[in-house]
């Protein structure tokens, strides 16, 4: 009998059965040295996990955060305005020592570690604090609140530039509305001010306060253009805005497209009816908005009915899709004017994709949301009702061509000609020009508050 064997019997004899079980069992959680705990991160309930005293969480409980990938045995960590590189050591107990080299940003300290947990990427809270300039304790990672702290201008002889100092870095979105530019500093708090500047390009920049961060608006003069760029500090952020004839106007096509909307009129084909109610309305809307400058699109202009492609076409460019029609049903005790939105969810399914992802960047230059043709029904009832015409509104689920436009889009029912109160007036021209000027006040004024970034 060797020496092992015998001490492990002595052991054996001296523990009994049952505390020998004891002892192992507890030398393999002192051999495991992880527990699971809460976290408070940035104000959201999560879990963490601690290894050998430290506190670790994962990189999906970081994801609504942070930004974390991995390659080459390194974490990247990119949030804040801070990029973070830490080694990932698959040797739990050495990953939480401080002797460590991380690179925080364009600085390389000691520190603990990336390291992994049952196949699972596990990143050091009390790193990220240090090179995310969070506030770190066991338990609770909070992420400072991020605040517009002084604005600046500097004049130049072909193009404009103002400052903004933050106390952290933050996304900026950028929108063209109208003959302004407009960028939203995302979650950041400012006080509602207007600056002015000397300079010739930018004279006045306008910040306002709102829910979703401040807003700054700045006027763009044609034949200019701008640059934006970041600058990360060690104790925040510069925002960097350069504006000036000196400068392209390098935007999306997207963006572009609202400075110069796209109205189309749907006048319906209806044969065998006589008088062209619906196209008669339309030429004059067309003609009214055509000479105060907006670019409009008749879907026929004929007697002939318009082609489908055609009008399918015409709907998917359009900024404002109005369709003009008259009530058909036979025997149907109906009358008055009706103005139908689409309801439900749009046939096309990249407009109801785009619709679903509201408020990311450039999307509501893409598709608006449905309240978007309220908003322009609201407006020509009211025309109507300022003419003496009352009108109904109503959501219609089987309009699929307004289903295929992706901005405001109504159909405008004139009236129904198998009622005489309805016969007589879709008649008299001059009612009927009076339709054609509230359908053309209607539309100007949504497209104007639409360019100007207000509602409507």
């Amino acid at each position: 009998m060797n020496g092992s064997s015998l001490l492990l019997r002595r052991s054996a004899r001296f523990w009994g059965r049952a505390g020998l079980i004891s002892l192992l069992a507890w030398a393999g959680l002192a051999g495991a040295q992880y527990a699971f705990s809460a976290l408070n991160l940035a104000g959201r309930a999560a879990q963490s996990v601690t290894l050998y005293g430290a506190e670790y969480a994962g990189q999906s409980t970081l994801s609504r955060l942070l930004n974390v990938s991995e390659a080459g045995g390194v974490a990247y960590v990119v949030g804040l305005g801070h990029t973070l590189l830490l080694p990932i050591d698959e040797d739990n107990q050495r990953a939480t020592t401080d002797f460590n080299t991380v690179q925080l940003d364009a600085e390389r300290v000691k520190a603990r570690t990336a390291t992994r947990l049952d196949g699972k990427l596990l990143l050091p809270l009390d790193t990220l604090a240090r090179g995310l300039g969070a506030s770190y304790t066991p338990g609770n990672f909070t992420v400072p609140a991020v605040q517009l702290s002084g604005v600046s201008s500097l004049a130049g002889a072909k193009s404009d530039r103002v400052v903004f100092d933050l106390t952290r870095n933050v996304t900026v979105r950028e929108e063209l509305i109208g003959g302004s530019l407009r960028l939203t500093l995302v979650g950041a708090a400012a006080q509602t001010r207007n600056y002015t500047t000397r300079g010739a390009f930018m004279p006045r920049v306008q910040v306002t306060a709102g829910a979703g961060g401040a807003a700054v608006t700045v006027p763009l003069p044609a034949h200019s253009g701008y640059q934006l760029f970041t600058v990360q500090r060690p104790s925040g952020a510069r925002v960097v805005l350069d504006l000036g004839p000196g400068l392209p106007l390098n935007v999306p096509a997207l963006v572009a497209e609202l400075r110069k909307p796209l109205i189309v009129l749907d006048p319906a084909g209806l044969a065998g009816t006589g008088q062209d109610v619906t196209l008669e309305v339309a030429r004059n809307a067309a003609e009214l908005l055509s000479r105060a400058g907006w670019q409009v699109r008749l879907t026929r202009d004929t007697a002939h009915s318009p082609d489908v492609t055609l009008r399918q076409d015409l709907a998917r460019q359009s900024d404002v899709f109005v369709s003009l029609d008259l009530g058909r049903f036979p025997n149907a005790a109906r009358k008055g004017v009706t103005v139908y939105e689409a309801a439900g969810q749009a046939p096309s399914q990249i407009i109801s994709a785009y619709r679903q992802a509201q408020g990311a960047p450039l999307v509501s230059a893409a598709v608006s949301d449905a309240a978007e043709s309220r908003r322009l029904s609201d407006l020509l009832r009211g025309e109507l009702k300022t003419g003496g015409l009352s009108a109904q509104q109503q959501p219609q689920s089987r309009l699929l061509l307004l289903g295929e436009a992706p901005h405001a889009a109504l159909l405008l029912e004139l009236g129904w000609p198998q009622n005489s109160a309805d016969q007589q007036r879709l008649s008299n021209a001059t009612q009927n020009t009076q339709m054609a000027q509230a359908l053309a006040r209607a539309v100007a004024t949504y497209l104007t508050a639409r360019a100007n970034g207000g509602p409507s």
